[in-house]
């Protein structure tokens, strides 16, 4: 660990000195002789010098050679940064345009996916929106827990899995999303324009990404 462009480890050798010292005068038989405590300084001195090294500064010609050579030059030029920095500014936005409605982003998502996978079967399970969502299972938990506050979604342990909890949308929940979609597509139109709806380029290309990825 460093402090600026030092290291924290610091080992003195009168520190060393000064506890043989004391170990000699307590306990005289315990405390052996110099030669474990010298050894023992002798190892520290060399991680102190070990970890010098590795927080020894790096110049900026050697910062510069990095990019030039390593890397696609400029962050804006790597699509997972400007993929990173777009995503980030939407929820931003769909997070403000939602708060009049009391539910943010994920909030909106794990309603709008319980909603759609229930339109074709009577029970949708946490770990279901989960997969489908590719959301973690504890971030749905919160999610779920936080909608139910509001009275959004009901959450009933199945009969038949007692580790399985069945997922409803509730007349409020259904009300909430009535209103917020719209609200989600004017962000969405607005941020990526026709390129974003059905059948745009954007679109296209975003759900051949999707479709082409591994498993896990």
């Amino acid at each position: 660990m460093c402090v600026g462009n030092r290291p924290l480890l610091r080992v003195g050798p009168f520190i060393i000195v000064r506890r043989y010292t004391y170990l000699r005068s307590v306990r005289p038989h315990a405390a052996g002789n110099l030669t474990p405590i010298i050894n023992a300084f002798t190892i520290a001195q060399l991680a102190d010098a070990s970890v010098e090294t590795r927080c020894m500064r790096t110049d900026t010609r050697a910062l510069e050679d990095l990019f030039a050579t390593a890397s696609l030059g400029a962050p804006e030029n790597a699509v997972g940064f400007v993929l990173w920095r777009v995503v980030h500014r939407y929820v931003r936005e769909i997070d403000r345009a939602l708060a009049p409605l009391d539910i943010t982003h994920l909030q909106f998502t794990t309603l709008t996916l319980a909603a759609w996978l229930g339109k074709s079967r009577n029970a949708v399970t946490q770990g279901e929106l989960a997969r489908f969502g590719d959301i973690h299972p504890m971030q749905v938990s919160l999610m779920l827990k936080a909608l139910e506050g509001k009275a959004m979604v009901t959450r009933v342990r199945s009969r038949f899995d007692v580790r399985a909890n069945h997922v409803e949308l509730t007349r409020a929940g259904l009300e909430t999303l009535h209103r917020a979609l719209p609200i989600a597509i004017n962000v969405q139109q607005r941020l990526f324009g026709d390129q974003g709806r059905p059948g745009g380029a954007l679109l296209a290309s975003l759900q051949e990404v999707e479709h082409d990825r591994s498993p896990g």
